[in-house]
């Protein structure tokens, strides 16, 4: 999800396609993690774990439902710029897909960039692309590209990206940030505006989408992004929720993945940065009772600094007692305290429909966030140009 909203949020027109499926369908998601990081040794085949005492792969679990937005037998290759292969499970089954093998070729033949991350370098290595060519993936996809004949480039973390000509690789969703930027530059895109500092109000159990998309795309900019949570330091994770619609009368929850802060809360100096971000979730419901975290929204409010809420991270503003006069939307259950607070409810319909009312950008829920991201850009006089 993060490279399709965040090239949305860019300005660029992005198609999602699946082998069988039609515009509106839905493809499910996993959320992949090991619970320690892994320590890259100097071959692929001894990629071990910290420790012998954790798990030796990723654990799997639920994760959203994807929308496909187009059909796959009506696509044509010819009209698209870029491919982007995502990992996961999917490209096991994909790579046997003799019509995706012919898709992917057809982008290597007219040397138009494919980005493929974590294990859609299974893909590349079906269709014939990484012989010879600079490649990395998930360390455990190593053995196949080498049997593929690609030239193996062990990741020095999890982060690490790889550019041979029109190929761009990546183990892990860590590494969107690079990899995100390598794309937008392939296609002939370049950054204004960043540098910008940005900080993340963030809490246990808080949205994973709407913490990681925007997180990411920022980092993306060239923003430096520091993520907080009080009682927590540098390092110390926050699990997350998956918050889905899955046609029951309210959201359904999931677990998420464990998002990992990456500044202190304690002797924060919130007069660095440039821009908050309020993610949704279930944390602000205990995060809008924390007397320091209203202190922060009151103060970049106070100085008219760019703030940005998504979903339920509205019941921190409206704690924080700082919607009086605005222009504000939220996700619907919680109109009642943007009403209450005094500020003017503007309805999310649909769903992905954000809103500006000055220094202030909110939104209903992670649908949205290509207009969410694209409107805090705009605060923050960040722009990609193609």
């Amino acid at each position: 999800m993060v490279p399709f909203q965040a090239l949305q949020a860019f300005g660029v027109s992005v198609d999602a396609v699946c082998p069988g499926k039609k515009a509106g369908d839905i493809c499910r998601t996993v959320v992949q993690q090991s619970s320690v990081p892994l320590r890259i040794c100097s071959s692929v085949f001894s990629t071990l774990p910290i420790s012998s005492n954790s798990q030796l792969t990723n654990s799997e679990s639920r994760g959203h439902n994807f929308a496909i937005n187009a059909t796959f037998d009506e696509i044509e290759f010819t009209k698209y710029d870029g491919l982007m292969l995502p990992g996961g499970r999917a490209p096991e089954y994909l790579a046997l897909n003799e019509a995706v093998l012919d898709l992917v070729s057809k982008f290597s033949n007219s040397e138009k960039p494919i980005a493929s991350i974590c294990h859609g370098q299974l893909i590349l290595a079906a269709a014939g692309l990484v012989k010879g060519r600079m490649c990395t993936a998930y360390p455990f996809v190593g053995p196949v590209l080498i049997a593929a004949g690609a030239h193996w480039v062990e990741p020095e973390t999890l982060s690490t990206c790889v550019v041979d000509g029109n190929i761009i690789t990546a183990p892990m969703y860590k590494g969107h940030p690079e990899y995100i930027w390598h794309f937008v530059k392939a296609l002939g895109g370049t950054i204004t505006g960043s540098a910008k500092r940005v900080l993340f109000l963030c809490g246990d159990f808080m949205e994973d989408y709407e913490v990681t998309v925007p997180f990411q795309s920022l980092q993306v900019l060239g923003c430096h992004v520091d993520a907080v949570c009080p009682n927590k330091k540098a390092g110390d994770t926050c699990p997350t929720a998956v918050h889905d619609f899955e046609g029951d009368q309210t959201y359904s929850e999931k677990p998420g993945h464990d998002f990992t802060l990456t500044a202190n809360f304690e002797g924060l100096d919130t007069s660095s940065y440039d821009a908050l971000v309020i993610p949704g979730g279930r944390a602000p419901e205990y995060l809008a009772l924390d007397k320091s975290v209203i202190a922060i929204v009151k103060e970049f409010m106070e100085t008219k600094k760019p703030v940005a809420s998504i979903c339920h991270g509205q019941q921190i503003l409206s704690a924080a007692d700082v919607l009086k006069g605005r222009k504000c939307t939220a996700y619907p259950a919680v109109k009642l305290n943007v009403v209450l607070a005094g500020a003017t409810w503007l309805e999310p319909n649909p769903i992905d429909r954000c809103f500006t009312d000055g220094n202030l950008v909110t939104g209903a829920a992670w649908p949205g966030h290509p207009e969410f991201i694209s409107q805090l850009m705009v605060l923050l006089g960040v722009q990609v140009a193609f």
